[in-house]
């Protein structure tokens, strides 16, 4: 197969695009495209062979069908800066490869992450892993603020005191907490990225990983505009039912509008 340009990807390339108050993403490599992934469908060589219509269809028709493998051929490399509490979130998917930054090599930097004060929220009562949409009164909200400074000041001023004294890089890390910055070079197959990108996208995730998850779209739409767009009709935005679901759905639909059951069941 020819090595496949994206023009849109070149365009990109090395660019950050800024999230949270100090992180960002960029886009550090590509391998491949859509042509690469209908290339690998029909397993031919060269270009000309098929129209953009019939390859948009393909794409469609892969995405729908859930035949995942000509989408692993295209591989994307970023590299990502941020809070250790994200990249802790982000490592579950353990479909990529990573490479982050080490403190135990590496004098870490003075930079930690801050919450905008309208993001300071109450816990939430039905979501045991998020915040409520309950505003939390300003004088407490400057309070928790104040108190996040204070920690994050103290426990870099005592790892720079320890590095100045000497003292073994990966003992001084080890009280950093949770918002300091780290970076890392991460390496994923398109099939795997959009499964991460659905799940962090996902209004159930923390706010600060979906702002990651969103610059990240947009590099990937860059990249594979057919495929994203095909992963946004058929998983992002998609909902999947169950067998008893659908057994009501259909005994519903087939009282009410029997032709809409027909339409349906001759898509699917």
């Amino acid at each position: 197969m020819a090595h496949i340009v994206v023009p849109e990807a070149e365009a990109i390339l090395d660019k950050e695009f800024p999230v949270l108050d100090r992180g960002f993403v960029r886009l550090v490599d590509y391998l491949g495209g859509d042509r690469r992934i209908v290339q690998a469908a029909r397993v031919s060589y060269g270009e000309g062979t098929k129209t953009i219509r019939e390859d948009r269809l393909l794409i469609d028709y892969l995405m729908q069908h859930q035949h995942t493998s000509p989408f692993e051929q295209v591989i994307l490399t970023f590299h990502a800066k941020m809070p250790i509490f994200v990249a802790r979130q982000w490592v579950r998917h353990r479909t990529a490869r990573i490479n982050e930054i080490s403190g135990r090599y590496s004098v870490m930097r003075n930079e930690f992450y801050l919450p905008p004060e309208d993001d300071i929220r109450f816990q939430s009562k039905s979501n045991r892993q998020g915040r409520s949409t309950e505003e939390v009164p300003p004088e407490l909200r400057k309070k928790v603020l104040d108190r996040l400074v204070q920690g994050q000041e103290s426990a870099y001023q005592a790892y720079d005191e320890m590095i100045a004294e000497d003292i073994s890089r990966e003992l001084a890390r080890i009280n950093l907490p949770l918002s300091l910055y780290t970076e890392w070079y991460w390496q994923i197959d398109l099939h795997n990225l959009f499964h991460f990108l659905k799940l962090r996208l996902d209004w159930h995730a923390q706010k600060e990983i979906r702002q990651y998850a969103e610059e990240m779209s947009k590099i990937t739409k860059a990249v594979a505009p057919m495929a994203f767009t095909a992963f946004e009709e058929y998983m992002l935005y998609a909902v999947q039912l169950s067998r008893s679901q659908v057994t009501r759905l259909r005994e519903a639909l087939a009282d009410t509008q029997p032709e809409l059951l027909k339409e349906l069941e001759q898509e699917l």
